[in-house]
């Protein structure tokens, strides 16, 4: 295997990922210095994220019609400009259209990256590189808070997007050296119609998730906005049926394997986005902590996500796609659920050590849910099993943050105020379903995706059990 090349890749996607969680410690800062408040300055991230949903359905066709090296190279220039358009904002409306630029670069890196990474890959490497690749995805919001608080409070808040442009050109210059040509097809035609609906459809349902979780709007408004994106998802469904070339092609859905890793990958990933909303608040607002002590606890889980990279290609070698997965996300429901059970008293050693199992548990999930995306789908299917694997990630990713925000305004509605009690509701409430991802891998056969895993299963044959006549 190429390790430079999930190397590359992967230091992009750390700086995406990061970037997209770092500022949520350093709103008060930036939002003094523009003359606008926090609750206002929300709309940045929720710009942000509305710019990821729209974008991401069309990354597949622009890698497909411009090149995949190409694409992610101008995906991090466009990034890089729009880091520092945030660094020299004056006002909301100018730091609200940069985040919004920034998002734009943002939706082509993720996506093409894993599409690179495929085509890049033998099979029977891809789990290893897929362990590279999920890094970023479970370290970059955990590091990105207390890491966001650190540079506002001994530098300035300029510094968390300017520091975005040496690491991105360093990423443009290897890039161009290490990933490999992959030339586009300038006849692929753009499915216009595609595009608006699922465009809608992707960022109506993360615009309302986002309002209703962090009401910077009405949540009136984010009911009436997710509303428009379900359905648009419907009439996005109904055209793709009938379209020649949909810009993203459901019928891949038909597909055992994609199917099992989206729909199991979606529900685990409800409980996971949920986290790194609900435990910084719990260790603030419940334990007392102050924002570095409550970075330090959780930074454990990216601990284990970094110890897991050395042991998913052996695990899954040993037990299969179909064992591997039911059985991570079964166990990582239950450490999310036990988060409810961390009290004041607790020792820091046991609740970093919970955390680092978990985070040990989610990256194996995750890598081997992604490895699985790919197993059994052609590389001229890749471009679409990539962007639809993307848009299934954010939607969800903010559905899961909207469920834990929700349960914890009911819980503190009924009770008169916030308490520990609503956040171990919310934690048992998302690790039920973050449980229910093993369903789907349950229904796989053994030897699900076993070009990838490298498992065979020992069956013995009917043949070989009955006795001779």
């Amino acid at each position: 295997m190429n390790r430079l090349l999930p190397i590359v890749l992967a230091v992009a996607l750390f700086m995406e990922q990061m970037d997209s969680t770092v500022i949520a410690t350093s709103l008060p800062a930036i939002a003094k210095d523009i003359g606008t408040g926090p609750i206002a300055l929300k709309l940045a991230l929720t710009a942000y994220l509305v710019s990821l949903a729209i974008f991401i359905p069309v990354s597949s066709w622009m890698a497909d019609r411009f090149g995949a090296r190409r694409v992610f190279r101008a995906a991090i220039a466009v990034f890089m400009v729009g880091s520092l358009a945030c660094a020299v904002s004056g006002s909301l409306g100018e730091f609200v259209a940069a985040r919004f630029l920034q998002g734009m670069g943002g939706s082509m890196m993720t996506p093409v990256a894993r599409l690179i990474l495929v085509r890049g890959t033998p099979r029977s490497d891809l789990v290893r590189a897929m362990a590279w690749l999920t890094i970023p995805a479970l370290v970059g919001p955990l590091v990105g808070p207390p890491l966001g608080g650190f540079i506002t409070t001994y530098f300035s808040w300029h510094w968390i997007f300017l520091i975005n442009l040496p690491i991105g050109a360093i990423g443009i210059f290897f890039a161009g050296r290490v990933l490999p040509d992959m030339p586009g097809h300038r006849d692929r035609a753009i499915d216009w119609t595609g595009f608006a609906l699922s465009g809608l459809a992707a960022s109506g349902i993360v615009f309302g998730l986002s309002v209703i979780s962090l009401p910077a709007l009405p949540p009136v408004v984010g009911a009436v906005t997710a509303t428009v994106g379900i359905v648009c998802a419907v009439l996005y469904v109904r055209h793709a049926r009938r379209a020649a070339t949909p810009l993203l092609d459901l019928a891949l859905l038909k597909n055992d394997a994609f199917r099992a890793a989206i729909v199991g990958g979606n529900l685990f990933r409800i409980g996971v986005g949920a986290i790194p909303f609900l435990l910084p608040l719990f260790f603030q607002l419940g334990f007392g902590l102050n924002p570095f002590q409550s970075g330090l606890l959780t930074f454990a889980s990216a601990g284990g996500a970094l110890l897991m990279k050395f042991f998913a290609a052996p695990i899954l070698k040993a037990a299969g796609f179909r064992i591997v997965l039911s059985s991570a996300a079964v166990l990582g429901a239950c450490l999310i659920a036990a988060n409810a059970l961390f009290t004041p008293h607790t020792p820091w050693l046991v609740i970093s050590g919970v955390l680092l199992a978990a985070g040990f548990m989610r990256s194996l999930f995750f890598t081997s849910a992604n490895a699985l995306t790919f197993a059994d789908i052609d590389d001229t299917e890749a471009s679409q099993a990539t962007a639809i694997s993307s848009v299934s990630q954010q939607v969800t990713i903010a559905l899961g943050v909207a469920v834990a925000g929700g349960i914890l305004e009911v819980v503190a509605f009924w009770s008169g105020h916030l308490t520990i009690t609503a956040f171990e509701i919310a934690f048992v409430a998302v690790a039920m379903i973050s449980a229910l991802a093993a369903l789907p891998f349950l229904r796989l056969p053994l030897d699900a995706g076993q070009t990838v895993s490298g498992h065979r299963p020992k069956v013995q044959s009917v043949e070989a059990q009955s006795p001779p006549v």
